[in-house]
C-alpha cells in the first residue's frame, strides 16, 4: 500500500501565486497517497486547485497555532507542513522522505535542505547545526527550518504540536528537542530538496522581540532547572556580540526577553536527563 500523507499548508492569503506553486507541488508528488487542507490564519481560502481541503480561521492565531488546526482536519500515517512561499520541485519527494523514516527507526522527523529557486545563495540558518559544513551533507540536527517538514503523526502527537504560545519563532527548535525526548532524532536530509525565496526574518515587525521572549520561553518549557540559567544566558552573550552596534535591534530583543520572563510560555515540559545525555553525545548540549 502506498503511504498515507496528511498535508498541511498555511497562509494568510498574500502570495496567491507562491501557494498554488506549492499547492501544486504537492498534489503532484507521486508515490504516497494524500489528504491535503490549506489552512488560511485570518483568511477564507478560495481560488485553489482541486483535491485540496481549506480551513479559513477569522483571525490570525499565528504560525504554530495555524499549522495544529490543520492536522485534525487530514488523515494519514504521516504529516507534511508546508509554507506557502515554500514549494517541493521533485515529485517523488514525500516518497523519499517517507521511505528515509521507514529505513532508520531512529529517524522522528525530516527536513530537507532548502534552496531559493531563483539561485540566490542560500542563507547558513536554513542548516540548522553550529557546524554547517555542506548543504548537500546529511546528519541529526536539534532544531529545524519549519517552512517543509514531515514526521510520522504519532510522533507529532506526542510532541503536543506545534508550539501555539510562541506565534512565531523558534517552534521548529521545540519540535525538534521533543522528538528527541521520545528517544528518536531529527534529521536534516541533505540529498532532498525544498524550494523556498531568500526573505530576511526581520521582514516581521516583531521580529527581536519574538526572537527574544520566545528563546527564554522555549528554555522555560522545556529545559530542566539547571539548564534555564545557562541556556538563556548563552543566547543572551550571543545576541549581545552579535547587534552590539545595532542598538535599536538590542532594546526591541531585550524587551522581548523581559517578556519571556514576566509572561506566562505555556505548558512545561522539561526533557529527560536521558534525552539531554543523548543530544550532549551528538554534540549538542541544550546550553546554546
Amino acid at each position: 500500500m502506498l503511504p498515507t500523507v496528511g498535508v498541511v499548508v498555511l497562509t494568510q492569503g498574500t502570495r496567491p501565486d507562491d501557494l498554488d506553486r506549492g499547492l501544486r507541488s504537492i498534489l503532484a508528488q507521486r508515490g504516497v497517497q494524500l489528504d491535503v487542507v490549506c489552512v488560511g490564519n485570518g483568511w477564507e481560502p478560495t481560488g485553489l486547485p482541486g483535491g485540496v481541503a481549506t480551513l479559513g480561521l477569522p483571525t490570525n492565531l499565528g504560525i504554530p497555532a495555524g499549522r495544529n488546526r490543520g492536522v485534525s482536519l487530514v488523515t494519514g500515517e504521516y504529516l507534511f507542513f508546508l509554507d506557502d512561499d515554500a514549494s517541493i520541485p521533485d515529485p517523488n519527494f514525500l516518497r523519499d522522505a517517507v521511505a528515509i523514516v521507514r529505513s532508520d527507526p531512529s529517524i522522528g522527523l525530516v527536513q530537507p535542505r532548502v534552496v531559493d529557486p531563483s539561485g540566490l545563495t542560500p542563507p547558513k540558518r536554513w542548516i540548522p547545526r553550529i557546524r554547517k559544513g555542506e548543504a548537500t551533507h546529511s546528519s541529526a540536527v536539534f532544531s529545524v527550518w519549519e517552512g517543509a517538514v514531515l514526521l510520522p503523526r504519532s510522533v507529532f502527537d506526542a510532541t503536543g504540536g506545534w508550539a501555539e504560545p510562541f506565534f512565531y519563532a523558534h517552534e521548529g527548535i521545540e519540535l525538534a528537542w521533543r522528538v528527541w525526548d521520545q528517544g528518536l532524532r531529527a534529521w536534516y536530509a541533505g540529498n532532498l530538496e525544498a524550494h523556498h525565496p531568500v526573505i530576511l526574518p526581520t521582514r516581521h515587525a516583531a521580529y527581536y522581540r519574538l526572537n527574544a521572549r520566545n528563546r527564554v520561553w522555549l528554555a522555560r518549557r522545556n529545559l530542566p532547572a539547571p539548564f534555564v540559567p545557562l541556556y538563556v544566558g548563552s543566547w543572551t552573550a550571543i545576541q549581545m556580540l552579535r547587534w552590539a552596534r545595532n542598538r535599536p535591534a538590542l532594546s526591541a530583543w531585550f524587551g522581548g526577553w523581559r517578556e519571556g520572563w514576566t509572561h506566562d510560555p505555556g505548558e512545561r515540559r522539561p526533557l529527560s536527563a536521558r534525552t539531554i545525555w543523548r543530544m550532549t553525545l551528538a554534540g549538542r548540549p541544550p546550553i546554546v
